[in-house]
């Protein structure tokens, strides 16, 4: 097999220790293996002892976030492959930490190793704080419930009567329970807005039996809350920051059915604004895990499904997809709704993500806005087909059609 890469090295990376085998076929011949601590210090040592080999190019696992300070310390130097641990699996019963860099460096050598897509610093940086800003709302929404269920401990009922307790309204009535207020009819009248047409529900809501107790937990909650908050303001700021040398794309993003500014962040922190890294649609929804596997064996298709990837693009365009399909008259409502009568609402639901994620490519690509294609698109397409589905359809309900053309 013809060799790419004669002057290579594989990196076996783990928490505190790195592996490394440089394999060089080119004069002078080397094939040595030593391993290194992941201090900056001894990181800095593997970059220099690699420099005296000469080596070009350089692969590594990606394992964990383990990967991420080799990979800052040495991508000045060298020209790196990050590689999916499940594409460059051992040959089982012969896995230990030497043959595991051997095995990553043979196929370095012969361009067997399929490099992972890492985006550029400032787009990794996005990434970080979209994703710390999904998990902050998480744990907001959690707190919000261990407040609700401190209320229903003390049987106050006030999440029956507000959509949410933690909005003006509910605060306001927190603030006071905190504070000591009992009474029913003094905690009704703190209410706000349209929560006010409902002082009678919520004076039968509010009688209960409220504890030091339950106090010092919903003191606690709220606290929390109020300092996530805080952080959640801080982070948004901070992804304006970021979000400024390609806001550009992120407005095109929300000229699309579903993509509100939040989604639109997300999607170019998980795949970039710049389209160079995936030559067509197809490889972005392949890398996305949104088109169907394949398993095929004897000419016979086994599944279909979905493969396992990140889930935070493909849980942003899901939601976006929901929320698309609900847009009247337009082409990607006219798909779920097709697809949902044969396939399914879950199938259907992920098919809709994929069509955006293929228009979003080239939006990008081309720095267009978004262009519905109507929700006639399907009929307009095969005019005939769409007849002869309908006469069937209508022929399974007992009826005898007979086809008359219009005149022109």
């Amino acid at each position: 097999m013809e060799i790419l890469y004669p002057r290579c090295a594989g990196l076996d990376v783990h928490k505190d220790s790195v592996v490394a085998r440089v394999r060089c076929v080119s004069a002078p011949a080397v094939d040595e293996t030593r391993s290194f601590a992941t201090t900056t210090a001894a990181l800095v040592e593997l970059q220099e002892w690699l420099s005296t080999y000469a080596v070009t190019h350089v692969a590594m696992e990606a394992t964990g976030v383990y990967w991420k300070p080799v990979w800052h310390l040495l991508e000045e130097h060298f020209e790196l492959v990050l590689a999916n641990a499940q594409h460059i699996r051992n040959v089982p019963g012969r896995k230990t930490d030497v043959n595991d860099a051997a095995w990553i460096a043979d196929l370095l050598a012969h361009g067997l190793i399929r490099s992972s897509f890492v985006p550029p610093a400032p787009i990794q940086e996005l990434r970080d704080l979209t994703r710390t800003r999904k998990q902050l709302v998480r744990e907001i929404s959690q707190h919000t419930l261990r407040i609700q269920k401190t209320l229903e401990d003390a049987n106050l009922k006030l999440s029956s009567v507000l959509s949410n307790v933690i909005g003006a309204s509910g605060r306001a009535i927190l603030s006071a329970l905190i504070a000591g207020e009992t009474d029913p009819e003094r905690l009704a009248d703190l209410a706000q807005g349209t929560a006010r047409h409902k002082r009678t529900a919520l004076i039968a809501a509010l009688h209960g039996r409220i504890t030091p107790h339950h106090r010092r937990l919903l003191r606690l909650h709220l606290d929390l809350i109020a300092a996530l908050e805080a952080a959640l303001a801080e982070l948004d700021r901070d992804v304006g920051k970021l979000l400024a040398p390609i806001r550009t794309s992120a407005r095109l993003l929300t000229t699309m059915p579903g993509v509100s500014e939040l989604t639109a962040q997300v999607v170019l922190a998980e795949i970039g604004a710049y389209m160079t890294r995936f030559p067509t649609p197809a490889h972005l929804l392949s890398w996305a895990t949104m088109c169907p596997r394949n398993d095929e064996s004897a000419g016979k298709r086994r599944s279909t499904r979905t493969r396992k990837g990140s889930p935070w693009l493909k849980t942003a365009l899901v939601t976006a997809a929901w929320a698309a399909v609900r847009a009247k008259n337009t082409y990607l409502q006219a798909q779920f709704l097709r697809l949902r009568a044969r396939r399914g609402a879950k199938k259907a639901i992920l098919a809709v993500a994929a069509s955006m994620l293929t228009a979003i490519w080239h939006m990008l690509k081309n720095g267009v806005e978004y262009r519905d294609l109507g929700a006639d698109h399907f009929s307009r397409r095969d005019r005939s087909k769409a007849i002869l589905r309908l006469m069937r359809r209508l022929n399974d309900l007992g009826c005898d059609v007979q086809l008359t053309p219009q005149a022109a």
